[in-house]
């Protein structure tokens, strides 16, 4: 009885120490995922924001005219934006029929050896000289658009991973540290840019990326994935059941609409600051590549705040709704105390980008609201939709400058934005702490 009793505690300790072991081994494999899809974030947000900055220079340097420049800087934004709503659909949908792992090395692999060959575009010397043999500007747009279908799927499926990993209420701290490491990427893009110059900075991206690569091999498949592979066989996943469900479609826009004042932020008061500012009577006009670099800073603490506040008050939908209200009265700010100096602007989008922050739980809304054969679809096309709404936003602030003036303009389409957004919020179900174990029928 003794020697069985002895047997007994040692497989009881030998069980307790395999559990400890595999509950380290998964906090382990935790925190190499909330790394990887962290600095993988930085190196998206680092290219696109590199794109904005080096898009002058580099098209003058390239021999267009200012003429020239701003028609040619447009075409080619348009096609970084047309390649992240087609990889939005490509790397989401392929999320949730082979993993999210796959996206995680698919859309790095494109985005680092696109931004790598964009640095030698027109060049006729160097390891790069090779690119000068292709028309310059063709090739730089076919490079912004290959580099925009791998940019569109790096935060989803980032995020998506993420979230099906961690517990329910840990998750929203876990996705915080990737958009607080993400946002740095823009100040990083600028910063780069002013002492290497836009072939060097976009170089440095791709090195970065493919340096990032090969950390990607120690991630492990989520196991919410591994389980709906071996149990629905049959389960329709990716896009078909959004398309199939207005009541899927319908939730999907409504996360959208909620994040389009970011993008509203972005495109409209610092992205046509010059034109804004112009009107306001400003001499001289705010550079739109500090103003970047000012709204950046503010959402570095932007993102942590709103990610804990959500953890602390439980929820999603508070969260967002207090940094909405704060970014509608962030640009009022601006347009109001904008006219001062530069700045004024300037210090008002720093608080426009704190409050315009709540973008990651905007990105950690659309994971929890939806089951798993469709999660990788709507998390990964969720940022890029919001980014694509910059596109009517703008069209409208185009149209009504005329009439209103720019300023007019700027609180017209706002206002628009803000409403629709706030609709949009009070209509959507709270997530916070949803289990993330079920499939969309």
């Amino acid at each position: 009885l003794a020697k069985q009793f002895e047997f007994a505690e040692d497989r009881a300790t030998l069980s307790a120490t395999n559990m400890s072991h595999s509950k380290q081994k998964l906090f382990s494999s935790m925190n190499i995922a909330i790394l990887v899809a962290a600095l993988g974030y930085f190196v998206d947000v680092y290219d696109l924001i590199l794109f904005n900055v080096v898009r002058w220079q580099s098209l003058e340097d390239l021999g267009l005219t200012m003429e020239q420049q701003t028609q040619t800087g447009v075409w080619l934004l348009n096609l970084q934006l047309i390649g992240m709503l087609l990889g939005g659909v490509l790397w989401g949908v392929l999320g949730d029929l082979r993993g999210r792992r796959s996206v995680l090395f698919g859309s790095i692999i494109l985005y680092s050896l696109a931004n790598f060959l964009n640095a030698g575009v027109g060049a006729t010397s160097g390891p790069l000289a090779f690119m000068g043999g292709f028309d310059a500007i063709t090739t730089y747009g076919i490079l912004r658009f290959v580099a925009g279908v791998g940019l569109a799927g790096e935060l989803g499926a980032g995020v998506t991973l993420v979230a099906e990993i961690s517990s329910r209420h840990g998750r929203g701290i876990a996705v915080t540290l990737i958009g607080a490491v993400g946002v740095v990427g823009a100040i990083a893009a600028g910063v780069v840019n002013e002492f290497t110059g836009w072939r060097m900075s976009y170089a440095i991206g791709g090195v970065m990326g493919l340096a990032l690569l090969a950390l990607r091999f120690a991630v492990f498949e989520s196991g919410l994935f591994d389980a709906m592979k071996g149990e629905s066989s049959n389960l329709a996943r990716g896009l078909l059941p959004i398309l199939k469900s207005w009541t899927l479609a319908l939730r999907l826009i409504k996360v959208v609409v909620v994040g389009m004042p970011i993008w509203f932020t972005l495109a409209i008061l610092v992205g046509l600051a010059p034109k804004i500012a112009s009107e306001m009577g400003l001499s001289p006009t705010p550079k739109p590549g500090h103003l970047v670099a000012l709204f950046y800073s503010g959402a570095i603490f932007g993102d942590i705040a709103s990610g804990l506040l959500s953890q602390r008050l439980k929820s999603r939908k508070i969260p967002i709704g207090v940094f909405m209200f704060g970014t509608t009265v962030a640009c009022a700010l601006v347009l109001l105390l904008g006219p001062r100096s530069a700045a004024w602007y300037g210090a008002a989008t720093v608080v426009m980008g704190f409050f315009s922050a709540y973008w990651i739980v905007v990105i950690t809304t659309a994971s929890e609201l939806f089951g798993t054969n469709v999660r990788a679809t709507v998390t990964t096309m969720t940022p890029n939709l919001i980014r694509a709404s910059a596109v009517p936003v703008t069209i409208l602030f185009t149209a009504v400058a005329n009439p209103l003036g720019a300023v007019g303009a700027a609180w017209l389409s706002g206002g628009l934005c803000f409403a629709l957004a706030a609709i949009a919020l009070w209509r959507l179900p709270e997530p916070f702490g949803r289990d993330l174990d079920y499939y969309e029928k």
